[in-house]
């Protein structure tokens, strides 16, 4: 949907600089690519070289790269969030379907609002609720006694396993499952028993779930996800984690039982977080973090090894064998010099 600048700007927050208001833009592009009616964005200090020679109809900017830029820009202190807001102004969701489709399958004293959308071959349990303006994509299950809040859209064959309750406003992408059972067993004589899973999976308002996700159900209480969670895509919730308002964990990782996790954190893809611990408020954890004790400092914490030309990887491989052998040589002459005695001398 064409937006003008000046709509755009206020929207944002932003302000015009070298700039017609009435300037009418029909796209989004990065900055080498982006030609007349488009609008891009610079929020990565590493694509600045392309600024001055970008055909963009504006470009929004920090405050710092606008100064003495002379081209259309719209200064704002948040540039790639004001870029979002933008692009969703541009290119709007499109409208909400009412009604239930003729294949699907709703259970007689199930609740469904008259103003969602229950698509082709979805299945609505017994007791379950949907609330207003829902959107169920192709293939959905609803479970007995679920409850779907007002305005959420789960994508194709998301699954929602019973007595799970899902917030207002909720974004559900195609293939995850939630509230299946947690990998809780006995070991009894060598054989597995299967532990019940009694608790359920509660999500609130405003939370992003991503493709093929998989949120457990609780043991005997529930799994947990605040407020504005955002989760990317294949990543495992396991049973009884808790996680906290407006935290964002990427693609790939996995989060064992009964972990807790704080509010405002992020968490790197493919990282492993150990259960039954817990970590505190702010804390990002880089890519391929492996988390195995409690967090209870804000910071940045790191254990992946970065990518290295092979050869030299082998090479501290074979160093990395003889670490526990150096550490002692090393204590047993720091003993030595304590006792006042050179390493020579034994």
């Amino acid at each position: 949907m064409a937006q003008t600048l000046g709509r755009l700007a206020e929207a944002v927050g932003g302000t015009l600089q070298n700039a017609d208001p009435e300037c009418v833009i029909t796209g989004v592009a990065t900055l080498q690519h982006a030609g007349a009616g488009d609008i891009g964005f610079l929020a990565n200090a590493g694509y600045r070289k392309y600024l001055q020679d970008s055909r963009a109809s504006a470009v929004i900017l920090s405050p710092d790269d606008a100064a003495g830029y002379p081209g259309a820009a719209i200064v704002s202190s948040n540039p790639y969030s004001s870029y979002a807001r933008a692009a969703a102004l541009i290119f709007p969701a499109a409208p909400a379907l009412q009604g239930v489709h003729a294949s699907a399958s709703v259970a007689a004293d199930s609740t469904v609002d008259a103003s969602a959308w229950i698509g082709p071959q979805c299945v609505v349990e017994a007791g379950a609720e949907i609330q207003a303006g829902v959107q169920l994509a192709a293939g959905c299950f609803i479970g007995a006694s679920s409850v779907i809040g007002a305005n959420s859209v789960l994508s194709a064959n998301v699954v929602i396993c019973h007595d799970v309750s899902i917030g207002e406003r909720v974004k559900v992408a195609a293939g995850a499952v939630i509230g299946a059972d947690g990998f809780g067993l006995a070991n009894e004589d060598g054989r597995w028993i299967n532990v019940p899973q009694l608790g359920s999976v509660r999500i609130g308002n405003d939370v992003d779930i991503g493709a093929n996700t998989t949120i457990d159900r609780g043991a005997l209480e529930d799994t947990v996800l605040e407020e504005g969670v955002r989760l990317d895509n294949q990543i495992q919730v396991a049973h009884n984690v808790h996680i906290g308002a407006h935290t964002a964990i990427a693609g790939c990782v996995g989060i064992s039982g009964s972990a807790k996790i704080g509010r405002h954190c992020m968490i790197g893809g493919g990282s492993g977080i150990v259960g039954h611990l817990e970590i505190t408020d702010h804390v990002i954890i880089t890519g391929m973090t492996m988390v195995t004790k409690s967090i209870d400092k804000p910071g940045v914490y790191s254990s992946g090894v970065p990518a290295q030309e092979n050869d030299t990887w082998n090479r501290n491989y074979a160093r990395f064998r003889q670490l526990d052998k150096l550490a002692r040589k090393i204590l047993s002459i720091e003993k030595l010099f304590a006792a006042g005695r050179q390493p020579e001398d034994r």
